[in-house]
């Protein structure tokens, strides 16, 4: 059976929701797509990309999966400052874990801990506004400045 679907959020776009229940520790999928240079995926987001949309996904050594390429449905995971799900690295590969159960029909959302090279403004954090309307939503998607 499988495990998440896609369909419409109430929370942005497109989401992935959970088909059947999913216990916490439980891998449900891989983050795919084509893995390449931050350069690379930057270039080609500004010339075929939405602005404040991407499938980019930073791996540890610098380089970037990009879900736009032979990605799949992992990419439609959207934000939520209390997510239900965590990634976990490993070799090179994206992997979306449950952090606590999850039932059926339920979205499941990750922390995205965005970081950005421009200045923390009000202009960015408008780019960025979270929309998960949790209790403890710090407004932003971008990772809590240190």
């Amino acid at each position: 059976m499988r495990r998440v679907i896609v369909r419409r959020s109430p929370v942005h776009g497109k989401g992935v929701f959970a088909m059947r229940p999913l216990e916490a520790g439980e891998r449900v999928f891989e983050y795919k797509g084509e893995i390449t240079t931050w350069r690379n995926a930057v270039r080609r987001h500004r010339r075929e990309g939405v602005a404040g949309h991407t499938f980019l996904f930073g791996l540890s050594d610098g380089r970037v999966i990009d879900g736009s390429r032979s990605g799949n449905s992992a990419r439609w995971l959207n934000h939520a400052c209390t997510p239900n799900c965590e990634t976990i690295e490993d070799r090179g590969r994206i992997f979306i874990h449950a952090i606590r159960p999850i039932v059926v029909g339920e979205e499941l959302f990750i922390d995205y801990l965005l970081a950005i090279d421009e200045t923390e403004d009000e202009e960015a954090r408008a780019q960025y506004a979270c929309a998960c309307a949790s209790a403890r939503c710090r407004r932003s998607m971008l990772a809590a400045s240190v």
